[in-house]
This record gives C-alpha cells, structure tokens and sequence, in this order.
C-alpha cells in the first residue's frame, strides 16, 4: 500500500493494525466516561446508559485525544473563500460534530484554529474529519483530498477554493 491513500466519498478505510483508540474493547462489562459522560456497552461507545448496569469509571478514547491534543483527524480550509465566508463555514463544521457525535461520541472537535488565511480543523477520529470535508464539498464545492497514513489511523483533509 502506497504511504498516502486517496479516500473516496462513499467509503472510509478500515484500520488492519493496532489502533489505541480500540484498547477499549477490551473493558469486561460497561464503562462511563467521566469527562464527556459517554457509555461504552457491548463493544460500543454511546450516549446511553445501559438499564441495570454499573459501568466503571474511566476516560474515554475522545476525551483522551482532546487532553493529549492529539488529532485522528485534520482539515485544513484555504482560499479567498475561506475569509470571505468564514462564519458560514465554522457554521458548517460545527453543525457537522453536532450531527456526527450524536451517534458517534467518539467522533468530536478537539479544536478550531486560523493562521495565515487557513482555518485548520482537529478532530478526534477520522470519520468526522471524513464527513467535514464531503459537507464542505457538497455546499460550497471547490477542491478537496484526503490523505491517511499508511496505518490508517490518521487522516489529512485538504479543502480548497480560490
């Protein structure tokens, strides 16, 4: 496999190695995340309470990535756009995290940033750093690539539009 891989719209590559965000499906039971009070139940992380359950207090994958700073995912937006429609696409970005963590709480914004007429965007898995880049190409069109590690734990999305 090639060092960078091109991703495609409808897909998003499935990880073939070790991920440190998997380590949870190790936990025997059900768990609770005391930063952002998210459950993992049956392998699965939600944001529901399993009736009848005495999950164990821990720190979620999510939460782990936003105190490490440590991004999954990055996309960064440039072009004359970008400043000239900024609200509209911090709007954007925003209301995709919203959409995307309420099924999937691992899937959050660890930060927003802006330097030098880019606005760079981390995330704390891969699949919302996916879906940000096909919103802002569905809304706003322009060009856009995604470039992941070669183990696959890792996205880069490059959104642009003059």
């Amino acid at each position: 496999m090639d060092k960078h891989q091109q991703g495609h719209k409808d897909t998003l590559l499935q990880p073939q190695h070790h991920d440190r965000d998997k380590e949870h499906q190790h936990l025997a039971g059900t768990a609770h995340c005391t930063g952002c009070g998210a459950y993992f139940h049956a392998g699965r992380w939600s944001w529901q309470r399993e009736a009848g359950s005495h999950p164990e207090d821990i720190t979620c994958p999510a939460c782990r990535r936003i105190a490490e700073n440590d991004a999954a995912g990055n996309v960064i937006l440039s072009g004359g756009f970008v400043q000239a429609h900024r609200d509209d696409l911090l709007h954007l970005i925003r209301n995709t995290e919203e959409s995307e963590s309420k099924e999937h709480p691992l899937e959050r914004l660890i930060g927003i940033s802006e330097e030098d007429n880019k606005v760079m965007v981390a995330t704390t898995g891969t699949h919302l750093a996916n879906r940000i880049g096909h919103a802002l190409e569905a809304a706003y069109d322009g060009e856009v690539s995604y470039t992941y590690t070669e183990n696959e734990t890792h996205l880069d999305v490059n959104w642009q539009r003059g």
